[in-house]
């Protein structure tokens, strides 16, 4: 299934941290936090201004992001779980 994010909103999954720590000690999937890492799959047109100009989106398709913990909307496309966010959500780009 293709999905096309709107305005300035952006779909992205989240990327899973390792399953064990630097001491060695595995954390079960109950104790663990949502991760705030994930790569931009698709990436909608931008918004537009008060003045009807398309505002052009910073971030594009394949960047890592750094998100808000509770940002965005969880959906499941294809049995995979991803998130739609706003730009605004993004916190940063991880080069």
């Amino acid at each position: 299934m293709k999905v096309r994010p709107l305005a300035d909103r952006i779909l992205v999954k989240r990327e899973e941290p390792s399953e064990t720590v630097r001491g060695g000690i595995i954390i079960p999937d109950t104790a663990k936090e949502k991760p705030q890492e994930a790569k931009v799959v698709e990436v909608g047109p931008g918004r537009v201004d008060e003045q009807g100009n398309r505002v052009s989106m910073e971030v594009k398709k394949g960047d890592r992001v750094l998100m808000g913990k509770y940002a965005g909307t969880e959906v499941k496309i294809d049995g995979d779980e991803h998130l739609i966010l706003r730009e605004d959500d993004v916190l940063a780009v991880i080069e």
